[in-house]
């Protein structure tokens, strides 16, 4: 089902370490100091943002993956999927529109999801961000580059049987209003038809990591270890 994107070792080359320090240089810190610059004073830089993008169709089971990243690597995550379902919950202006948004297996106005991630980035004390289930499209991606400034410095991608992601979303009752046949079938095809760009972008920019999303939880994290550890020592 995904074979259009390329398998690439998940060894990390010099090279790509030295774009990635060099990535890290370009945005300056989230946060600014204003009491501090309020008295004159240059408020010194905090770290610069770490940023990954977790990429998977419904139930290829990402979610259960960055727990565990986060565990064990202290990353903050950002659930695209639940940020969305918090501001339907919070009767906000965008609620009802996010709602009906989902309920037709549609995706979210880009502009309306990527300032929900930047709010929860601008309250995190953290430098390192796993943002869950975005980009989704090409639009997403565009729209997080051109209003947050920056772009990932690793994509993760779980590549999962389509039966097999069904099979899960069905069975893990968690009464998200998403999870039934009819939309998990509408989310499916959406998927396949505008995320496959932004996989393969990624892809050719060399900082996509295709993880075969089939095993134990621990079998399919023994893929995803090696990535987060070699830049350990690049990003603290």
């Amino acid at each position: 089902m995904w074979r259009r994107v390329a398998s690439l070792s998940s060894s990390i080359s010099s090279s790509f370490l030295a774009q990635t320090a060099s990535r890290l240089n370009t945005w300056e810190s989230l946060t600014t100091g204003i009491a501090q610059q309020a008295k004159g004073v240059i408020a010194p830089k905090e770290k610069t943002p770490f940023i990954t993008f977790v990429l998977g169709g419904p139930g290829s089971g990402k979610g259960t993956q960055c727990i565990k990243i986060v565990e064990t690597f202290g990353f903050a995550h950002l659930s695209a999927g639940d940020l969305l379902r918090r501001e339907i919950a919070s009767k906000s202006a965008d609620g009802a529109m996010i709602l009906n948004t989902i309920k037709e297996g549609k995706i979210v106005p880009s502009q309306v999801t990527v300032k929900l991630i930047q709010k929860e980035m601008e309250l995190s004390d953290n430098h390192k961000f796993l943002i869950d289930g975005f980009p989704r499209t090409e639009e997403n991606r565009v729209s997080f580059e051109q209003i947050i400034g920056v772009e990932p410095n690793v994509v993760l991608f779980f590549d999962c049987p389509e039966e097999e992601m069904v099979k899960r979303v069905l069975n893990r009752n968690e009464g998200r209003v998403d999870d039934n046949l009819e939309t998990i079938k509408k989310r499916l095809t959406v998927f396949q038809a505008l995320s496959l760009p932004v996989i393969n972008y990624y892809s050719e920019k060399g900082k996509l990591y295709t993880i075969k999303a089939i095993g134990t939880e621990d079998e399919i994290f023994e893929q995803v270890r090696p990535i987060f550890a070699a830049f350990e020592q690049t990003v603290g």
